[in-house]
């Protein structure tokens, strides 16, 4: 199968990538479900973007560093932001449909959620990934120069090393996909290859992300010869929903961007009902997540707690129906009035805040492949992602990437060989995987959690090495599934936040270590190579 540009992800990043090229480029989106079983559609809060007269670029900016705890690379975060406007018009012009106010500016209502010291946020009630990305895809699907490739699995890149061509640097050609439906391995023949897979939540016992969340960009980067930046800052949403039936619902910063507070639960006994945030920031419950996280965290270590209340009752019923319709609804599903009560709350993982090395276009170190979204590492996030610049990244970098993308030269495509269909053997322990897989999710959580130790993590180092060998051996031996792919690529990725955490010997934003509580006079990344480990950062 030969396309102009092979697209591997159907994510806001993906999308606006296909977008912005297929007028002029014959394009493959590739996705191992269906389009919108990724994180954007389950973003509630909304996108970042200086609007209003009374924000700046400056403010949103110095917002985002402050958050990024000294870790965010300056240039790329005000490349970022001071395009913010122009991809808010873009998604307006899509059909997105955003809350409105006719006020406002752009006519756009605009809230606010933690670490913002200002209203920038554009929504679509509590639901704005569901309907970008509902919008974006309807777009996608009518376009006539886009192929959809859906339930087909990225196994791993075509490198001119891994065949062996002679001449120049190493570049990206391709690569192989499996159709889940039927297990047939194809081969996809793309000059240029745009890895916009999403972060690795997965790799987590309790994630706020999607199945789908299993860290296949970076791995496949990785093993692809790319390195890969800042692993070690995974960021733990505050607020997940604790309930036996409510599997990685999500509870919007915006929440407490408009007035909701944490506070002690009934089991708490005596303390029960009491606000705690005050007492570990002084900006309370809009202090930045990775604050938050650790705040909720202790209290529940410290009382022995399985989870926190988060209270906005005291707000109209009008108006929480109105701006959170769908967790009010779902809320309500599960026997819990947000109108009356507090909601049971957990941190959960998140956000993947490192990722592939990047350029300001997308353009990783192997030639011809690109990454953005999630999967990518540009320096905006630092040490801790501010809430909503992800949906942000993913609209400009998109763009940027697809102009870089248009001013090459269409190659001619390189004859590709198929896939090694020698291994046919089905494997007669499909128990190990699972097996595998419910080990190294439960290990990442205790060893590898919101607050760390180099004790733990060297634990967790030594089982991800019995784990590797044990997966290379079924990969070599055995026909592929999803599980197995799935499975490989999350304990690579295992790997590289452990390596990246032993490395860090400080605590700075996400990463909290017990051994090393002080935070360094310079912030420096850390930049892993395949072949030379760990490397000074270079952009």
């Amino acid at each position: 199968m030969n396309f102009d540009v092979a697209i591997v992800g159907s994510g806001l990043a993906g999308l606006s990538v296909a977008l912005h090229l297929a007028d002029r480029r014959k394009v493959a989106v590739i996705s191992k479900r269906s389009l919108r079983d990724g994180a954007s559609d389950w973003a509630q809060g909304g996108i970042a973007a200086v609007l209003d007269a009374a924000d700046s670029h400056e403010q949103h900016v110095t917002d985002t560093l402050v958050a990024g705890a000294g870790l965010c690379d300056e240039s790329a975060t005000r490349f970022i932001v001071s395009q913010g406007r122009e991809a808010i018009e873009w998604l307006v012009a899509q059909g997105v449909p955003f809350t409105r106010d006719e006020q406002a500016a752009l006519g756009l209502h605009l809230t606010r959620e933690g670490g913002h010291s200002q209203r920038r946020i554009i929504h679509a009630a509590d639901a704005t990934g569901h309907a970008v990305q509902v919008t974006l895809e309807q777009r996608v699907r009518e376009h006539p120069n886009i192929t959809l490739l859906e339930h087909h699995y990225a196994i791993d890149l075509i490198t001119s090393d891994k065949l062996g061509l002679p001449n120049g640097a190493d570049r990206c050609l391709g690569l192989y996909v499996q159709d889940v439906h039927n297990g047939e391995v194809l081969t996809i023949s793309a000059p240029q290859t745009v890895l916009a897979t999403g972060g690795a939540g997965k790799v987590y016992l309790y994630t706020t992300n999607p199945d789908t969340a299993t860290g296949d960009g970076i791995a496949m980067a990785w093993r692809a010869g790319c390195r890969v930046s800042n692993m070690e800052f995974i960021q733990f949403h505050p607020t997940c929903l604790y309930h036996p039936y409510a599997k990685s619902f999500l509870i919007t910063e915006a929440v407490r961007g408009e007035g909701g507070v944490l506070k002690l639960p009934a089991s708490a006994g005596a303390a029960a009902g009491q606000r705690f945030m005050p007492a570990h920031d002084a900006r309370a419950e809009l202090a930045p997540r990775d604050v938050v996280a650790r705040a909720i965290d202790f209290e529940m270590k410290k009382r022995g707690l399985d989870y926190v209340d988060l209270d906005i009752s005291h707000q109209p019923p009008e108006f929480l129906k109105e701006h959170f319709p769908t967790i009010y609804a779902r809320c309500l599903e599960l026997g819990i009035d947000i109108t009356q009560q507090p909601i049971p709350i957990v941190p959960a993982t998140h956000y993947t805040c490192g990722g592939i090395v990047t350029d300001l276009y997308g353009r990783t170190d192997l030639h011809g492949l690109y990454a953005v979204g999630e999967t990518a590492c540009t320096g905006l996030h630092g040490a801790n992602r501010l809430a909503s610049n992800s949906l942000l990244e993913c609209v400009v970098l998109g763009r940027a990437a697809a102009m870089d993308i248009e001013k090459q030269s269409v190659a001619q495509h390189t004859v590709l060989p198929a896939w090694d269909e020698s291994r046919v053997t089905d494997a007669d322990e499909e128990v190990v995987i699972t097996q595998n897989w419910d080990e190294l999710r439960r290990f990442m959580w205790n060893f590898v959690g919101i607050v760390r130790t180099t004790k733990r993590l060297e634990r967790a180092q030594h089982r991800i090495a019995l784990l590797k060998e044990e997966i290379d051996e079924y990969y070599a031996n055995f026909r592929i599934t999803r599980d197995l792919l799935e499975l490989r690529n999350l304990v690579e990725v295992a790997s590289l936040i452990v390596g990246s955490a032993l490395s860090r010997r400080e605590s700075r934003g996400l990463h909290y270590s017990l051994d090393f509580p002080e935070t360094l006079p310079k912030a420096l990344p850390t930049v892993l190579n395949p072949l030379k480990k760990i490397l000074p950062h270079k952009r």
